[in-house]
Formats: C-alpha cells, structure tokens, sequence
C-alpha cells in the first residue's frame, strides 16, 4: 500500500511540474502564436502593399529591391538595383519593369515603357494576392506561416516603423537555411500587419516595410 502511494504521488508531481512548465513557456512567449494567427488574418484583408528591401555586406555591394503591388487592378511594380564594385568588370545593374494583367513592361532609359527583352520580373501581383487570401507565404512578404509553424517566438519591445507604432518578435526557425535562423519581425499595435523584417544573412541586414497602400 505505502510503495503504490508513493508511485501515485510521483505521477503526480510529474503531472504538475509538466503543466507548469506548460504555462511558463506560453507566458514566456507573450502569446505569439495567438499573435501571428491574427496577423494572418489581417493579412488576407490587404488588397495593395508595397515591400522594400536592403541587402548588402558593405555600403559599396548592397542589393535594393521595391515591390508594389496592387490585387484590385492586378498590377505589379518591381525594381532592383544590383552593385557589386568587387566584380570584375564592377557591376551597377538596374531593372524596372511593370506587369498588368500579366503583361510585361520594361522601362526604357527615356522614361517609356516596352515589352522585355531581358530578365523577367519574379512572380505577379495575381500570385502574391491569392497567397495573401489563402494566408500562405508569399516569398516577398515576411513568412509569418513559416514563422508560426516553425519558429520559437519570443515577444520584445515597440517602436515605430514608417509612422506606424509595432512590437517586435524575435523568430528563431527551426531548419532553416544558414543565415536565416533568427528574424525579428515588428508587427502593428493597432492593425496586426508586419512592417518591418530583419534578419542576419551573409553578413548584411535585410529590411522589409510593408504598408497597406494606394502604391502602384
């Protein structure tokens, strides 16, 4: 009788050292994936954004990048500039072109537009739209999905990106490719849409701002 006891009292002291640990690490986590599931919800809700972003190891060999997307008129703006003085010969790559309706445009050096003769641009608005409404990751936009489903989330301080108050969540991705195993992501207050990613690759800070916008 006494040995069944204390097997019993074992069992459940382990029981409750679990769902205290439990609770602790859903505290410690301030919520983050009640967070991010509303983020993607709000994000199915964004019918026009715009995304910049900035790569580069030194201020000389950087990468920019703009997307401007607008899902009611189905047109996409996309434009990179490319520098690397490290080349031989040095490389100052530009590309600006126009897709509506899935109809390509580049633009010339006199300010018109005409149909591509090079590169092509790296998806449509059509595509990043329904990714959106399906709240799945679009591959420009930050990968909240991916985020949610293989991140540990970890909730930090405000600040305000683009006049728009946000939290940052620190993301450390389970599996992911050298480089990109730690983001932190600022999502509104208000609006619960991300604004800001920063993650640490190649050496270089990559920075994407989103906003909901009359854009293209």
């Amino acid at each position: 009788m006494g040995g069944r006891y204390w097997v019993w009292l074992a069992a459940r002291l382990a029981i409750g050292i679990a769902i205290i640990a439990w609770a602790l690490s859903y505290v410690g986590s301030g919520n983050g994936e009640k967070e991010f599931r509303t983020t993607i919800d709000a994000m199915r809700q964004v019918r026009s954004f715009r995304v910049t972003m900035t790569a580069g190891q030194t201020q000389a060999q950087h990468q920019d990048l703009l997307w401007e997307v607008d899902c009611n008129r189905d047109i996409l703006h996309f434009k990179r500039h490319l520098v690397d003085p490290s080349r031989d010969p040095a490389v100052d790559f530009q590309q600006d072109q126009l897709l509506v309706a899935g109809t390509e445009y580049d633009r010339q050096a006199d300010g018109s537009w005409a149909r591509p003769t090079g590169y092509g641009a790296p998806s449509s608005a059509k595509g990043y739209c329904n990714a959106l409404k399906q709240g799945v990751d679009s591959h420009v936009l930050p990968e909240i999905y991916t985020m949610l489903d293989r991140g540990v989330l970890q909730k930090g301080s405000k600040k305000t990106v683009n006049g728009v108050r946000c939290r940052e969540w620190q993301v450390t991705l389970k599996g992911a490719t050298a480089g990109f195993e730690h983001d932190t992501v600022c999502i509104g207050i208000e609006d619960h849409l991300p604004y800001e990613l920063t993650t640490d690759w190649n050496n270089s800070r990559v920075v994407f701002g989103l906003q909901q916008c009359d854009c293209v």
